[in-house]
């Protein structure tokens, strides 16, 4: 069950080749590495475009070559959304439009299950980054949302989009801590929340220099947060962006870590690509639903 994040307005992919990826972010053009886009280029000439490149650099890591003065961070709407953008040291801006598709999925799964009659729905993001799923439920109406990332600075960037989106007024808890460490602690809390979304890295450091591996703690890592799902849940997310971490070992590590009824959809997250009407690979997602 592949899904399309086709509703953007202030982003675009306008093409993809040579292990690069060519995108509008509001009114400023970016060019950045792309392992999936192994094609080569057709039309070079939109590249030539780009108001800055990012170059990766042979010791790690990278830096960006700014063909005009940007500013120090803009801002994309999506639908009601608002999140703050900005070129970091290792390429990435601040948010991931393909999950665009996954924010959709949980406004519209708070927003019915509010209007057949539940009340204090609790959602918990870990992996958290800069808040795009707990903006999204936050504004859809949950309760509270529990927002969970090892970095302060990351967490301080989302408070950023939270005064962005208004949100000030709604239960949003922002915390530094382990994933793993905050989940057994809730564990034996009692706390329970009724849908939780998670985006692990493939590798990772926590605040005291714990190590995260993806193909070490997946298993792990889903079968002790599902722990912490409500008697009524609405979901369980998780999405992967290891490369070389196939959908049916998701699927398989879902199916044995959840011990609750359900249904269990895998799929690709995918961005539309100006060019040539294609589309772009970036990343995978499993999502786990109660039956009715």
């Amino acid at each position: 069950m592949n899904q399309i994040a086709k509703d953007w307005i202030d982003y675009e992919v306008i093409d993809t080749g040579n292990k690069e990826k060519l995108e509008r972010w509001n009114q400023v053009i970016l060019r950045r590495p792309d392992p999936v886009a192994v094609w080569p280029i057709r039309n070079s000439s939109a590249w030539n475009k780009a108001d800055a490149v990012y170059h990766r650099s042979n010791k790690g890591g990278g830096s960006w070559e700014y063909k005009k003065q940007l500013k120090e961070y803009w801002t994309l709407r999506y639908k009601d959304l608002l999140f703050k953008i900005s070129p970091t040291g290792f390429k990435h801006t601040g948010l991931f439009p393909e999950q665009a598709s996954n924010w959709d999925f949980m406004m519209n799964t708070i927003q019915k299950a509010k209007e057949s009659g539940k009340e204090n729905i609790r959602i918990l993001n870990l992996f958290a980054y800069t808040g795009g799923a707990t903006m999204a439920c936050a504004k859809a109406g949950a309760e509270e949302v529990v927002h969970v990332d090892a970095s302060k600075g990351i967490n301080e960037w989302a408070k950023e989009n939270m005064k962005l989106n208004h949100l000030e007024d709604h239960t949003i808890r922002f915390i530094v801590d382990d994933v793993m460490k905050f989940i057994q602690r809730e564990i034996r809390r009692g706390r329970k929340y009724d849908g939780i979304v998670m985006d692990p890295p493939s590798y990772g450091r926590g605040p005291k220099n714990e190590i995260w591996k993806l193909e070490n703690n997946l298993y792990d890592l889903v079968h002790e947060a599902q722990k912490l799902l409500s008697n009524d849940p609405l979901f369980l997310i998780v999405n992967c962006y290891t490369t070389g971490f196939s959908l049916c070992t998701l699927d398989e590590v879902m199916k044995r870590a959840i011990d609750k009824s359900g249904k269990i959809e895998v799929g690709e997250n995918l961005l539309p690509v100006t060019a040539n009407d294609s589309i772009l690979p970036c990343g995978i997602f499993g999502r786990w639903t109660p039956k009715k």
